[in-house]
Protein backbone atom coordinates (compact mmCIF):
# COMPACT_ATOMS: atom_id res chain seq x y z
CA UNK A 1 0.00 0.00 0.00
CA UNK A 2 1.73 2.91 -1.04
CA UNK A 3 1.76 6.54 1.13
CA UNK A 4 -0.46 7.98 -2.33
CA UNK A 5 -3.22 5.10 -1.01
CA UNK A 6 -5.52 7.20 0.29
CA UNK A 7 -7.10 4.06 2.41
CA UNK A 8 -3.65 5.07 4.50
CA UNK A 9 -5.25 8.57 5.70
CA UNK A 10 -8.69 7.81 7.14
CA UNK A 11 -11.28 5.70 8.09
CA UNK A 12 -13.79 7.65 6.06
CA UNK A 13 -15.15 7.72 2.61
CA UNK A 14 -14.41 11.03 0.39
CA UNK A 15 -18.28 11.49 0.35
CA UNK A 16 -18.27 11.35 4.04
CA UNK A 17 -14.75 13.76 4.77
CA UNK A 18 -16.76 16.53 2.18
CA UNK A 19 -19.17 16.58 4.90
CA UNK A 20 -16.34 17.68 7.22
CA UNK A 21 -13.58 19.61 8.11
CA UNK A 22 -11.01 20.54 10.31
CA UNK A 23 -11.40 21.15 13.75
CA UNK A 24 -8.24 23.08 14.46
CA UNK A 25 -8.74 26.08 12.94
CA UNK A 26 -11.59 28.10 14.73
CA UNK A 27 -9.87 31.29 14.93
CA UNK A 28 -11.84 31.44 18.94
CA UNK A 29 -12.21 28.20 19.78
CA UNK A 30 -14.13 27.55 23.13
CA UNK A 31 -12.39 26.19 26.30
CA UNK A 32 -14.55 23.06 25.95
CA UNK A 33 -15.56 21.30 22.52
CA UNK A 34 -19.28 22.21 21.68
CA UNK A 35 -19.80 19.81 19.14
CA UNK A 36 -18.49 16.37 18.28
CA UNK A 37 -14.81 15.90 17.22
CA UNK A 38 -14.04 13.00 15.33
CA UNK A 39 -10.55 10.75 15.41
CA UNK A 40 -11.48 9.68 11.57
CA UNK A 41 -13.33 5.89 12.39
CA UNK A 42 -16.42 7.35 12.39
CA UNK A 43 -18.89 10.17 11.07
CA UNK A 44 -19.11 12.57 13.49
CA UNK A 45 -22.54 13.99 14.57
CA UNK A 46 -23.53 17.58 12.81
CA UNK A 47 -23.63 19.95 16.07
CA UNK A 48 -26.43 20.01 17.56
CA UNK A 49 -29.10 22.88 18.53
CA UNK A 50 -28.53 22.66 22.20
CA UNK A 51 -24.74 22.50 21.15
CA UNK A 52 -25.04 26.22 19.06
CA UNK A 53 -26.60 27.79 21.89
CA UNK A 54 -23.88 27.21 24.16
CA UNK A 55 -21.44 27.78 21.51
CA UNK A 56 -23.46 31.00 21.03
CA UNK A 57 -24.10 32.01 24.74
CA UNK A 58 -19.99 31.26 25.48
CA UNK A 59 -19.23 33.69 22.82
CA UNK A 60 -21.86 36.52 24.27
CA UNK A 61 -20.26 35.74 28.03
CA UNK A 62 -16.84 36.32 26.78
CA UNK A 63 -17.89 39.59 24.51
CA UNK A 64 -19.03 41.08 27.62
CA UNK A 65 -16.03 39.32 29.63
CA UNK A 66 -13.55 40.83 27.73
CA UNK A 67 -14.94 44.22 27.38
CA UNK A 68 -14.82 44.43 31.17
CA UNK A 69 -11.80 43.12 31.75
CA UNK A 70 -10.02 44.94 28.53
CA UNK A 71 -8.37 42.52 26.84
CA UNK A 72 -9.45 40.44 23.44
CA UNK A 73 -11.86 37.51 23.67
CA UNK A 74 -9.23 35.32 22.13
CA UNK A 75 -7.20 35.97 25.52
CA UNK A 76 -9.96 35.94 27.49
CA UNK A 77 -11.05 32.27 26.33
CA UNK A 78 -7.72 31.47 26.53
CA UNK A 79 -7.53 31.80 30.28
CA UNK A 80 -9.54 30.61 33.53
CA UNK A 81 -12.23 33.16 32.76
CA UNK A 82 -13.27 31.25 29.31
CA UNK A 83 -13.60 27.97 30.74
CA UNK A 84 -15.84 29.21 33.40
CA UNK A 85 -18.11 31.11 30.79
CA UNK A 86 -18.35 27.65 28.74
CA UNK A 87 -19.48 26.12 31.77
CA UNK A 88 -22.19 29.00 32.64
CA UNK A 89 -23.13 28.16 29.15
CA UNK A 90 -23.72 24.79 29.21
CA UNK A 91 -25.66 25.35 32.68
CA UNK A 92 -27.82 27.30 30.57
CA UNK A 93 -28.96 24.95 28.20
CA UNK A 94 -28.03 21.69 29.52
CA UNK A 95 -29.15 22.35 33.53
CA UNK A 96 -26.98 22.32 36.46
CA UNK A 97 -24.52 19.83 35.89
CA UNK A 98 -21.27 21.73 36.68
CA UNK A 99 -20.11 23.68 39.51
CA UNK A 100 -19.09 27.20 38.82
CA UNK A 101 -19.99 30.63 39.36
CA UNK A 102 -20.21 34.09 37.55
CA UNK A 103 -17.62 35.47 39.57
CA UNK A 104 -14.99 33.20 38.00
CA UNK A 105 -15.29 34.59 34.31
CA UNK A 106 -13.77 38.00 36.33
CA UNK A 107 -11.34 37.23 39.22
CA UNK A 108 -8.81 34.14 38.90
CA UNK A 109 -9.23 33.73 42.73
CA UNK A 110 -13.21 33.54 42.65
CA UNK A 111 -14.55 30.14 43.87
CA UNK A 112 -11.65 28.27 44.07
CA UNK A 113 -13.43 25.84 45.53
CA UNK A 114 -15.05 25.02 41.89
CA UNK A 115 -11.65 24.66 39.99
CA UNK A 116 -9.42 21.90 39.75
CA UNK A 117 -6.98 22.19 42.76
CA UNK A 118 -3.39 22.82 42.40
CA UNK A 119 -2.33 19.76 44.52
CA UNK A 120 -4.55 17.48 42.09
CA UNK A 121 -2.57 14.39 40.95
CA UNK A 122 -3.65 13.39 37.26
CA UNK A 123 -2.76 9.97 36.03
CA UNK A 124 -4.49 9.71 32.34
CA UNK A 125 -4.41 6.12 31.59
CA UNK A 126 -5.12 6.96 27.84
CA UNK A 127 -2.76 8.87 25.85
CA UNK A 128 -2.12 8.04 21.55
CA UNK A 129 -0.10 9.41 19.56
CA UNK A 130 1.50 8.42 15.71
CA UNK A 131 4.62 7.30 14.51
CA UNK A 132 6.40 10.42 12.61
CA UNK A 133 6.08 8.57 9.32
CA UNK A 134 2.55 8.26 9.58
CA UNK A 135 1.43 11.74 7.80
CA UNK A 136 -1.64 10.56 6.62
CA UNK A 137 -3.58 8.20 8.45
CA UNK A 138 -5.59 8.06 11.35
CA UNK A 139 -7.42 10.76 9.94
CA UNK A 140 -10.62 8.32 10.77
CA UNK A 141 -9.62 8.81 14.69
CA UNK A 142 -10.00 12.32 14.33
CA UNK A 143 -12.80 12.01 12.06
CA UNK A 144 -15.36 10.47 14.96
CA UNK A 145 -14.25 13.82 17.28
CA UNK A 146 -14.58 16.14 14.48
CA UNK A 147 -18.04 14.83 13.51
CA UNK A 148 -17.21 14.73 9.70
CA UNK A 149 -16.36 11.27 7.46
CA UNK A 150 -12.37 11.25 6.50
CA UNK A 151 -10.96 10.33 3.18
CA UNK A 152 -11.10 6.80 1.60
CA UNK A 153 -10.88 3.95 4.19
CA UNK A 154 -14.77 2.37 2.97
CA UNK A 155 -16.23 3.30 -0.34
CA UNK A 156 -19.32 3.24 2.82
CA UNK A 157 -18.82 2.85 6.35
CA UNK A 158 -20.57 0.02 7.84
CA UNK A 159 -19.93 1.85 11.65
CA UNK A 160 -22.04 5.15 10.92
CA UNK A 161 -25.33 4.53 8.18
CA UNK A 162 -26.11 7.61 6.17
CA UNK A 163 -28.19 10.12 7.78
CA UNK A 164 -32.04 9.50 6.61
CA UNK A 165 -31.55 5.68 6.91
CA UNK A 166 -33.66 4.14 9.65
CA UNK A 167 -31.16 4.01 12.08
CA UNK A 168 -30.77 7.75 12.43
CA UNK A 169 -34.12 8.72 12.96
CA UNK A 170 -34.93 11.68 15.31
CA UNK A 171 -35.32 10.78 18.67
CA UNK A 172 -39.38 10.83 19.45
CA UNK A 173 -41.02 14.08 19.96
CA UNK A 174 -41.76 13.65 23.35
CA UNK A 175 -38.84 13.85 24.35
CA UNK A 176 -38.23 17.36 23.47
CA UNK A 177 -41.38 18.63 24.52
CA UNK A 178 -40.35 17.21 28.26
CA UNK A 179 -37.26 19.76 28.23
CA UNK A 180 -34.72 17.37 27.39
CA UNK A 181 -32.52 19.75 26.64
CA UNK A 182 -29.60 17.54 25.24
CA UNK A 183 -31.13 15.23 22.95
CA UNK A 184 -29.89 15.22 19.91
CA UNK A 185 -32.08 15.73 17.13
CA UNK A 186 -29.60 14.94 14.31
CA UNK A 187 -26.86 12.59 14.55
CA UNK A 188 -23.00 12.52 13.64
CA UNK A 189 -22.27 16.07 15.39
CA UNK A 190 -18.91 16.99 16.08
CA UNK A 191 -17.35 17.19 19.48
CA UNK A 192 -15.25 20.09 18.41
CA UNK A 193 -16.10 23.09 16.12
CA UNK A 194 -12.09 23.69 15.86
CA UNK A 195 -11.64 21.01 13.99
CA UNK A 196 -13.40 21.95 11.13
CA UNK A 197 -11.45 22.36 8.06
CA UNK A 198 -8.83 20.31 9.40
CA UNK A 199 -6.55 18.91 6.76
CA UNK A 200 -5.18 16.56 9.08
CA UNK A 201 -1.79 17.32 9.27
CA UNK A 202 -0.25 14.51 11.07
CA UNK A 203 2.44 16.36 12.74
CA UNK A 204 0.09 17.45 15.56
CA UNK A 205 -0.37 13.79 16.35
CA UNK A 206 3.94 13.56 16.21
CA UNK A 207 6.32 13.25 19.76
CA UNK A 208 6.76 17.34 19.93
CA UNK A 209 3.01 17.88 19.62
CA UNK A 210 2.44 15.23 22.22
CA UNK A 211 5.03 16.69 25.05
CA UNK A 212 3.46 19.68 24.70
CA UNK A 213 0.17 19.43 24.80
CA UNK A 214 0.20 16.90 27.57
CA UNK A 215 3.25 17.96 29.76
CA UNK A 216 3.21 21.57 29.01
CA UNK A 217 -0.56 22.70 28.07
CA UNK A 218 -2.20 20.34 30.94
CA UNK A 219 -1.67 20.00 34.17
CA UNK A 220 -1.67 16.00 33.88
CA UNK A 221 0.77 14.39 36.51
CA UNK A 222 1.62 10.74 34.58
CA UNK A 223 0.76 9.14 31.46
CA UNK A 224 0.32 5.97 29.97
CA UNK A 225 0.75 5.66 26.28
CA UNK A 226 -1.17 3.49 24.57
CA UNK A 227 -1.35 1.68 21.42
CA UNK A 228 -3.23 -0.39 18.77
CA UNK A 229 -3.28 -3.77 17.43
CA UNK A 230 -3.64 -3.33 13.93
CA UNK A 231 -6.35 -5.31 12.40
CA UNK A 232 -9.96 -3.68 13.06
CA UNK A 233 -12.21 -5.37 10.62
CA UNK A 234 -15.08 -2.96 11.33
CA UNK A 235 -12.85 -0.28 10.22
CA UNK A 236 -9.80 -1.58 8.07
CA UNK A 237 -10.32 -2.95 4.34
CA UNK A 238 -7.81 -5.04 2.99
CA UNK A 239 -5.39 -8.76 3.49
CA UNK A 240 -6.31 -9.71 6.71
CA UNK A 241 -2.82 -10.02 8.85
CA UNK A 242 -1.39 -13.84 8.88
CA UNK A 243 0.54 -12.95 11.58
CA UNK A 244 2.25 -10.28 14.20
CA UNK A 245 5.02 -8.95 11.32
CA UNK A 246 1.90 -8.32 9.02
CA UNK A 247 -0.29 -6.48 11.71
CA UNK A 248 2.72 -3.83 12.34
CA UNK A 249 1.88 -2.88 9.07
CA UNK A 250 -1.62 -0.99 10.46
CA UNK A 251 -0.24 -0.31 14.14
CA UNK A 252 -0.57 3.43 14.62
CA UNK A 253 2.18 3.35 17.18
CA UNK A 254 4.35 -0.36 17.02
CA UNK A 255 5.34 -1.45 20.64
CA UNK A 256 8.80 -0.47 20.49
CA UNK A 257 7.92 2.80 19.34
CA UNK A 258 5.85 2.74 22.69
CA UNK A 259 8.59 1.86 24.67
CA UNK A 260 11.24 4.59 23.05
CA UNK A 261 8.98 7.90 23.75
CA UNK A 262 7.99 6.26 27.33
CA UNK A 263 11.76 5.96 27.76
CA UNK A 264 12.72 9.88 25.87
CA UNK A 265 10.27 11.40 28.52
CA UNK A 266 11.22 9.92 31.52
CA UNK A 267 14.83 10.81 30.89
CA UNK A 268 14.01 14.09 29.85
CA UNK A 269 11.80 14.60 32.90
CA UNK A 270 13.90 12.57 35.48
CA UNK A 271 11.27 10.81 36.79
CA UNK A 272 8.39 8.47 35.92
CA UNK A 273 6.28 10.74 33.87
CA UNK A 274 4.86 8.51 31.17
CA UNK A 275 3.99 4.74 31.23
CA UNK A 276 3.76 2.26 28.48
CA UNK A 277 1.72 -0.27 27.04
CA UNK A 278 2.82 -3.84 25.63
CA UNK A 279 0.89 -5.00 22.15
CA UNK A 280 -1.51 -7.98 23.82
CA UNK A 281 -1.23 -10.38 20.68
CA UNK A 282 -2.19 -13.74 22.02
CA UNK A 283 -2.30 -17.61 21.06
CA UNK A 284 0.26 -19.73 20.85
CA UNK A 285 1.98 -18.86 17.90
CA UNK A 286 2.25 -14.97 18.98
CA UNK A 287 4.48 -16.17 22.38
CA UNK A 288 7.69 -15.22 20.90
CA UNK A 289 6.04 -11.44 20.56
CA UNK A 290 5.30 -11.18 24.10
CA UNK A 291 8.87 -12.35 25.42
CA UNK A 292 10.37 -9.97 22.74
CA UNK A 293 8.27 -7.75 23.96
CA UNK A 294 9.01 -8.66 27.90
CA UNK A 295 12.49 -8.14 27.10
CA UNK A 296 13.14 -5.66 24.84
CA UNK A 297 10.15 -3.09 25.61
CA UNK A 298 9.84 -3.70 29.57
CA UNK A 299 6.04 -2.73 29.19
CA UNK A 300 4.46 -1.19 32.26
CA UNK A 301 0.97 -2.86 31.15
CA UNK A 302 -0.96 -4.50 28.52
CA UNK A 303 -3.23 -3.69 25.81
CA UNK A 304 -5.67 -5.72 23.85
CA UNK A 305 -8.45 -5.30 21.58
CA UNK A 306 -10.83 -8.14 21.48
CA UNK A 307 -12.39 -7.16 18.52
CA UNK A 308 -8.91 -6.60 16.62
CA UNK A 309 -7.80 -9.67 14.41
CA UNK A 310 -4.44 -10.74 16.91
CA UNK A 311 -5.11 -14.41 17.97
CA UNK A 312 -3.09 -17.02 16.34
CA UNK A 313 -2.75 -20.72 17.63
CA UNK A 314 -0.17 -22.76 16.38
CA UNK A 315 -2.70 -25.19 15.01
CA UNK A 316 -3.86 -22.94 12.79
CA UNK A 317 -3.78 -23.76 8.62
CA UNK A 318 -0.54 -21.81 7.50
CA UNK A 319 -1.58 -18.74 5.69
CA UNK A 320 -4.82 -18.18 7.68
CA UNK A 321 -5.32 -14.70 9.29
CA UNK A 322 -5.49 -14.56 12.93
CA UNK A 323 -8.55 -14.05 14.41
CA UNK A 324 -10.34 -12.00 17.12
CA UNK A 325 -10.43 -13.71 20.68
CA UNK A 326 -12.11 -13.23 23.91
CA UNK A 327 -10.37 -13.24 27.64
CA UNK A 328 -11.81 -16.34 28.76
CA UNK A 329 -11.05 -18.93 26.23
CA UNK A 330 -8.36 -20.48 27.91
CA UNK A 331 -7.03 -22.51 24.45
CA UNK A 332 -6.23 -19.13 23.34
CA UNK A 333 -5.31 -16.88 26.29
CA UNK A 334 -3.97 -19.96 28.48
CA UNK A 335 0.03 -19.70 27.78
CA UNK A 336 -0.09 -15.82 27.03
CA UNK A 337 -1.18 -15.32 30.21
CA UNK A 338 0.55 -17.91 31.98
CA UNK A 339 3.71 -15.98 30.58
CA UNK A 340 2.67 -12.51 32.07
CA UNK A 341 1.76 -13.45 35.74
CA UNK A 342 5.17 -15.45 35.32
CA UNK A 343 6.84 -12.10 34.89
CA UNK A 344 4.39 -10.28 37.02
CA UNK A 345 5.93 -12.93 39.63
CA UNK A 346 9.95 -11.89 39.11
CA UNK A 347 9.31 -7.97 38.08
CA UNK A 348 6.87 -7.40 40.96
CA UNK A 349 9.47 -4.96 41.93
CA UNK A 350 10.77 -3.34 39.04
CA UNK A 351 7.20 -3.30 37.10
CA UNK A 352 4.08 -3.06 39.82
CA UNK A 353 1.95 -2.59 36.98
CA UNK A 354 2.98 -5.48 35.05
CA UNK A 355 -0.24 -7.79 35.60
CA UNK A 356 -3.02 -4.89 34.64
CA UNK A 357 -4.57 -6.25 31.65
CA UNK A 358 -6.08 -3.45 29.40
CA UNK A 359 -9.17 -4.39 27.60
CA UNK A 360 -10.79 -2.12 24.79
CA UNK A 361 -13.96 -2.92 24.90
CA UNK A 362 -16.96 -0.62 22.89
CA UNK A 363 -16.18 2.06 20.50
CA UNK A 364 -15.61 -0.52 17.83
CA UNK A 365 -18.30 -3.18 17.27
CA UNK A 366 -19.99 -4.25 14.39
CA UNK A 367 -23.27 -3.12 13.05
CA UNK A 368 -25.97 -3.32 15.84
CA UNK A 369 -27.38 -6.23 15.71
CA UNK A 370 -27.85 -9.82 17.81
CA UNK A 371 -25.50 -12.00 16.11
CA UNK A 372 -22.84 -9.55 17.07
CA UNK A 373 -23.44 -9.40 20.59
CA UNK A 374 -20.66 -11.37 21.68
CA UNK A 375 -17.41 -10.78 23.77
CA UNK A 376 -15.30 -10.73 20.65
CA UNK A 377 -16.73 -7.61 19.81
CA UNK A 378 -17.16 -5.83 23.36
CA UNK A 379 -19.56 -7.32 25.26
CA UNK A 380 -18.76 -7.94 28.98
CA UNK A 381 -19.77 -11.51 29.29
CA UNK A 382 -15.99 -12.92 29.04
CA UNK A 383 -15.32 -11.02 32.70
CA UNK A 384 -16.32 -13.36 35.12
CA UNK A 385 -14.57 -16.59 34.10
CA UNK A 386 -11.35 -14.17 33.61
CA UNK A 387 -11.06 -12.58 36.32
CA UNK A 388 -11.92 -16.00 38.56
CA UNK A 389 -9.40 -17.46 36.42
CA UNK A 390 -6.31 -14.72 36.80
CA UNK A 391 -6.99 -13.66 40.31
CA UNK A 392 -3.59 -11.75 40.38
CA UNK A 393 -4.60 -9.71 37.02
CA UNK A 394 -6.39 -6.69 37.39
CA UNK A 395 -8.76 -6.11 33.94
CA UNK A 396 -9.22 -2.38 33.34
CA UNK A 397 -12.25 -2.06 30.69
CA UNK A 398 -11.43 0.58 28.53
CA UNK A 399 -14.31 2.96 27.74
CA UNK A 400 -16.48 1.13 29.76
CA UNK A 401 -17.88 -1.24 27.61
CA UNK A 402 -20.35 1.02 26.23
CA UNK A 403 -21.59 0.43 22.65
CA UNK A 404 -21.18 3.90 19.99
CA UNK A 405 -24.76 3.75 20.04
CA UNK A 406 -24.70 7.56 20.11
CA UNK A 407 -23.31 7.54 16.53
CA UNK A 408 -25.87 5.38 14.60
CA UNK A 409 -28.64 3.78 16.52
CA UNK A 410 -30.74 6.46 18.67
CA UNK A 411 -32.95 3.58 20.43
CA UNK A 412 -30.49 3.08 23.41
CA UNK A 413 -30.35 6.77 23.98
CA UNK A 414 -33.81 6.91 23.84
CA UNK A 415 -34.61 4.51 26.24
CA UNK A 416 -32.31 6.70 29.09
CA UNK A 417 -34.44 9.82 28.84
CA UNK A 418 -37.67 8.00 28.71
CA UNK A 419 -40.58 8.09 30.90
CA UNK A 420 -40.74 4.92 31.21
CA UNK A 421 -37.23 3.33 30.34
CA UNK A 422 -36.57 0.02 29.82
CA UNK A 423 -34.67 -1.35 33.25
CA UNK A 424 -31.68 -3.66 33.81
CA UNK A 425 -31.58 -4.29 37.42
CA UNK A 426 -33.72 -1.35 38.15
CA UNK A 427 -31.88 1.10 36.11
CA UNK A 428 -31.68 2.58 32.32
CA UNK A 429 -30.24 0.14 30.63
CA UNK A 430 -26.94 1.44 28.75
CA UNK A 431 -26.26 -1.19 26.11
CA UNK A 432 -23.74 -3.01 27.19
CA UNK A 433 -22.25 -0.30 29.90
CA UNK A 434 -24.77 -1.38 32.48
CA UNK A 435 -24.27 -5.08 32.12
CA UNK A 436 -20.69 -4.64 32.46
CA UNK A 437 -21.22 -2.53 35.66
CA UNK A 438 -23.41 -5.31 37.25
CA UNK A 439 -21.57 -7.81 36.39
CA UNK A 440 -18.15 -6.78 37.20
CA UNK A 441 -20.20 -5.83 40.86
CA UNK A 442 -18.03 -8.16 42.65
CA UNK A 443 -15.06 -8.83 40.49
CA UNK A 444 -13.21 -6.85 42.73
CA UNK A 445 -9.89 -6.95 39.91
CA UNK A 446 -12.27 -5.59 37.51
CA UNK A 447 -12.41 -1.75 36.71
CA UNK A 448 -13.90 0.56 34.91
CA UNK A 449 -11.95 3.25 32.34
CA UNK A 450 -13.70 6.13 30.77
CA UNK A 451 -12.08 7.67 27.77
CA UNK A 452 -13.85 8.57 25.06
CA UNK A 453 -16.71 7.75 26.85
CA UNK A 454 -17.06 10.75 28.74
CA UNK A 455 -15.57 13.37 26.78
CA UNK A 456 -17.80 12.41 23.64
CA UNK A 457 -21.21 12.16 26.03
CA UNK A 458 -20.54 15.09 28.81
CA UNK A 459 -20.65 18.03 25.53
CA UNK A 460 -23.52 16.38 23.77
CA UNK A 461 -25.54 14.49 26.27
CA UNK A 462 -24.73 15.73 29.92
CA UNK A 463 -27.96 13.69 31.04
CA UNK A 464 -25.97 10.15 29.69
CA UNK A 465 -23.19 10.73 31.36
CA UNK A 466 -24.76 11.19 34.60
CA UNK A 467 -26.18 7.84 33.96
CA UNK A 468 -23.26 6.14 33.12
CA UNK A 469 -20.98 6.91 35.86
CA UNK A 470 -23.61 6.84 38.09
CA UNK A 471 -24.36 3.12 37.77
CA UNK A 472 -20.47 2.76 37.41
CA UNK A 473 -20.50 4.15 40.95
CA UNK A 474 -23.31 2.35 41.99
CA UNK A 475 -21.92 -1.07 41.25
CA UNK A 476 -18.52 -0.57 40.90
CA UNK A 477 -17.31 2.31 43.74
CA UNK A 478 -15.26 5.17 43.32
CA UNK A 479 -12.17 3.40 43.90
CA UNK A 480 -12.85 0.70 40.32
CA UNK A 481 -13.05 3.43 38.21
CA UNK A 482 -9.83 5.09 36.46
CA UNK A 483 -9.81 7.99 33.42
CA UNK A 484 -8.62 8.46 30.41
CA UNK A 485 -9.10 11.43 28.19
CA UNK A 486 -7.69 9.08 24.43
CA UNK A 487 -5.52 12.31 23.83
CA UNK A 488 -4.55 13.40 21.39
CA UNK A 489 -7.28 13.14 19.26
CA UNK A 490 -9.46 15.24 21.13
CA UNK A 491 -6.29 17.89 21.43
CA UNK A 492 -4.50 18.59 25.07
CA UNK A 493 -7.26 17.35 27.49
CA UNK A 494 -7.31 20.24 30.16
CA UNK A 495 -10.82 20.93 29.36
CA UNK A 496 -11.63 17.22 30.15
CA UNK A 497 -9.93 17.29 33.85
CA UNK A 498 -11.81 20.65 34.29
CA UNK A 499 -15.26 19.23 33.06
CA UNK A 500 -14.74 16.13 35.23
CA UNK A 501 -14.11 18.05 38.10
CA UNK A 502 -16.57 20.05 38.24
CA UNK A 503 -19.49 17.87 37.27
CA UNK A 504 -22.48 16.24 39.72
CA UNK A 505 -25.08 14.30 38.74
CA UNK A 506 -28.42 16.19 39.34
CA UNK A 507 -30.37 15.61 42.32
CA UNK A 508 -33.32 14.58 40.46
CA UNK A 509 -31.62 11.58 38.34
CA UNK A 510 -29.89 10.45 42.07
CA UNK A 511 -33.38 10.44 43.51
CA UNK A 512 -34.74 8.32 41.00
CA UNK A 513 -32.18 6.06 40.38
CA UNK A 514 -30.49 5.92 43.81
CA UNK A 515 -27.45 6.76 42.15
CA UNK A 516 -24.53 8.69 44.87
CA UNK A 517 -23.16 12.21 44.73
CA UNK A 518 -19.49 12.12 43.39
CA UNK A 519 -17.68 13.55 46.25
CA UNK A 520 -13.98 15.57 45.75
CA UNK A 521 -12.69 12.25 47.29
CA UNK A 522 -14.36 9.82 44.42
CA UNK A 523 -13.14 12.34 41.68
CA UNK A 524 -10.01 12.48 43.45
CA UNK A 525 -9.61 8.48 43.37
CA UNK A 526 -11.11 8.13 39.36
CA UNK A 527 -8.65 10.86 38.08
CA UNK A 528 -5.49 9.72 39.85
CA UNK A 529 -5.12 7.95 42.65
CA UNK A 530 -6.75 4.82 41.13
CA UNK A 531 -4.28 4.49 38.99
CA UNK A 532 -1.66 5.48 40.81
CA UNK A 533 -2.54 2.41 43.06
CA UNK A 534 -2.53 0.39 39.75
CA UNK A 535 0.97 1.20 38.84
CA UNK A 536 2.27 1.73 42.23
CA UNK A 537 3.37 5.00 41.18
CA UNK A 538 5.94 6.72 44.47
CA UNK A 539 4.20 9.94 45.37
CA UNK A 540 1.01 11.46 44.56
CA UNK A 541 2.32 14.73 44.82
CA UNK A 542 2.78 16.91 41.98
CA UNK A 543 5.05 18.96 43.23
CA UNK A 544 7.72 15.67 43.25
CA UNK A 545 7.73 15.46 39.61
CA UNK A 546 9.06 17.94 37.76
CA UNK A 547 8.49 19.67 34.46
CA UNK A 548 9.74 19.41 31.05
CA UNK A 549 11.46 21.56 29.52
CA UNK A 550 10.25 24.08 27.05
CA UNK A 551 12.64 23.81 24.96
CA UNK A 552 12.26 20.03 24.86
CA UNK A 553 12.19 19.27 20.90
CA UNK A 554 15.62 20.35 20.30
CA UNK A 555 16.75 17.90 22.79
CA UNK A 556 14.63 15.02 20.73
CA UNK A 557 18.25 12.52 19.72
CA UNK A 558 18.43 11.33 15.96
CA UNK A 559 17.94 7.81 17.18
CA UNK A 560 14.46 8.36 18.54
CA UNK A 561 13.45 10.57 15.46
CA UNK A 562 14.47 7.09 13.34
CA UNK A 563 12.96 4.49 16.10
CA UNK A 564 9.21 6.72 15.08
CA UNK A 565 9.56 6.09 11.50
CA UNK A 566 7.86 2.52 10.73
CA UNK A 567 8.97 0.13 10.99
CA UNK A 568 11.36 1.52 13.63
CA UNK A 569 12.35 -1.28 15.96
CA UNK A 570 14.76 -0.47 18.02
CA UNK A 571 10.55 17.78 41.99
CA UNK A 572 12.31 16.64 37.84
CA UNK A 573 12.85 18.27 35.17
CA UNK A 574 9.71 18.23 33.47
CA UNK A 575 8.22 20.01 36.16
CA UNK A 576 10.74 22.98 36.28
CA UNK A 577 10.26 23.46 32.39
CA UNK A 578 6.49 23.64 32.74
CA UNK A 579 7.00 26.27 35.20
CA UNK A 580 9.70 28.10 32.75
CA UNK A 581 6.72 27.33 30.14
CA UNK A 582 3.86 29.47 32.45
CA UNK A 583 6.44 31.72 33.30
CA UNK A 584 6.87 32.92 29.62
CA UNK A 585 3.27 33.46 29.38
CA UNK A 586 1.93 30.59 27.70
CA UNK A 587 -1.55 30.45 27.42
CA UNK A 588 -3.30 27.12 26.21
CA UNK A 589 -5.22 27.24 22.73
CA UNK A 590 -8.00 24.93 22.92
CA UNK A 591 -7.11 23.37 19.65
CA UNK A 592 -8.78 19.99 19.14
CA UNK A 593 -7.44 17.61 16.15
CA UNK A 594 -10.04 15.92 13.97
CA UNK A 595 -13.03 16.32 12.00
CA UNK A 596 -16.18 18.04 12.72
CA UNK A 597 -19.38 18.05 10.61
CA UNK A 598 -20.39 21.00 8.83
CA UNK A 599 -22.96 19.17 6.36
CA UNK A 600 -26.17 16.91 7.11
Amino acid sequence: MSREDPRIETWLTDEQLAKCTRADTDPFPSPIPTQIVSNGEWMPMPQTQEQRRVEARTHELADEASKKLGISRRAFLAGAGGMAATFLAMNEVYGAFFKVDRDEMFEDDASDGNRLPKDLFIFDDQLHMIRQSKTEENRALRALAQGYPGAAEFHTNPFNPPLGSDLTTQLPDELALRGHLDVSKGLWRNWNPALIGDPMDHEIFHLHAFIKSLFLDSQMTVGLLSNITGFLPVFVQGKEPTNVNEARNIEVLTADQTAAVRNFVNKLAGSQRLYAHGLLYPGTANIDEIQRQIDHNKPDSWKGYCVSLAAKQLTDPTGAPMKQWRLDDEAVMGKTFELIRKYQVILAKERPGFGNICVHKGFAPPPHDAAHDNPENGNPEDLPNASRAWPTFNFIIYHSCIRPVLFYNPKPLANLLSRKPVLREGVPDIEWTTRFAQISRDLHNVYAEVGSTFASTVITFPTVWAHIIGQLLQNMGSRRVVFGSDSLWYGAPQWQYEAFWRFQIPERLQENWNYPEITEADKRNILGLNSARLYHVGSTNPNKFGRIPSDFESRIPADLRHVLEFPGFSSDNISKMRQRYLAEGATPDHRRYGWIRTLV
